[in-house]
């Protein structure tokens, strides 16, 4: 069964300021953890969830079909959003949800090869009607473009001995499964750095899920077309677990929201200079003492929020 805890859940329901009759998305359906929430309030409104994991989508779908009939599953990347609810007539919405990374059932289903705690073949597709998965990038990619993966995504201070070890055993044969990579990524870590920090695998791992998905390109395109979508007082709620991921989400949330550089003693700033959102978290919400004692996936989450004040002028 797809069982997901979503972390700072109450949060972020609380934060889209959900009207019954609004049209809202789920980017990331996963568990239907938010969706629930979200559809228990709606009366004549809609909700449109996103997801590439048909276990997700069929455990999901159950779950909300015992609330309304007011939802609708697109088995999509939500780097899609804009086109998929076109192709359903929608082309404006009243919030948007987004938790980002891997949910606990894709890394608790060791097949996936998302975790290096499980043996499995090298996957970590989030679509598995993908055809590149982790597998093709260790044993395909050069030595200099794994490097830069593992600095990039995970910040890895072994990156080069860690590409080096794949290198020089994939020239023997190739890497297949999750503990292979583990034992190579051991074996090329010193052993005085193993042994504290975690896991040695954990921010290799990372950093391969991260670079096989294309998150952060995804994330930042999806970002950008959400804020387009939203209606005047519509929101935009992301729950990110990487720092990357919040830098996205900051900087964008930083963009929209920038007052103009004006002349000195202007009396008053013209409709078509004002910004077009407000930040409704200052800073990031993360999880309280008490979910950071349920949940250890809340330690690293950070919740943002923006709402539109003022449609766009040529709209």
């Amino acid at each position: 069964m797809f069982n997901h805890v979503s972390v700072l859940l109450n949060e972020t329901i609380d934060g889209l300021n959900i009207k019954e009759d609004g049209i809202y998305v789920d980017c990331t359906l996963g568990g239907g953890g938010h969706s629930q929430e979200i559809l228990k309030r709606l009366t004549s409104g809609h909700l449109y969830c996103f997801d590439q994991d048909q276990v997700a989508i069929e455990a999901a779908s159950q779950r909300l079909s015992q609330i309304s009939d007011h939802f609708t599953i697109i088995y999509s990347n939500f780097k899609n959003i804009k086109s998929e609810l076109a192709k359903l007539g929608v082309y404006k919405v009243d919030g948007i949800v987004f938790d980002l990374g891997v949910s606990s059932p894709q890394f608790d289903d060791g097949d996936r090869g998302f975790s290096y705690n499980y043996d499995a073949k090298l996957d970590m597709r989030m679509d598995r009607n993908q055809a590149f998965s982790a597998y093709e990038l260790v044993n395909t990619y050069e030595y200099q473009d794994i490097v830069k993966i593992l600095y990039k995504y995970a910040d890895e201070k072994f990156a080069k001995q860690i590409a080096r070890a794949i290198e020089r055993h994939r020239q023997e044969k190739p890497i297949e499964t999750t503990f292979e990579l583990v034992d190579i990524i051991k074996e090329a870590i010193p052993a005085p750095a193993r042994r504290k920090g975690g896991h040695p695998a954990k921010r290799t791992f990372q950093a391969l899920r991260i670079a096989v998905n294309d998150e952060l390109n995804v994330f930042e395109k999806a970002l950008d077309d959400a804020l387009d979508l939203l209606n005047v007082h519509g929101r935009v709620a992301v729950i990110t677990f990487h720092s990357l991921e919040d830098k996205i989400c900051k900087y964008t949330f930083q963009e929209v929201t920038k007052q103009p550089d004006l002349p000195m003693g202007m009396p008053i700033v013209p409709d078509y200079l004002k910004p077009r959102f407000q930040k409704i978290t200052r800073k990031p919400i993360v999880a309280s003492e008490e979910e950071l004692n349920e949940n250890h996936r809340s330690h690293s989450a950070k919740l943002r929020i923006i709402e539109r004040i003022y449609e766009d002028e040529e709209k």
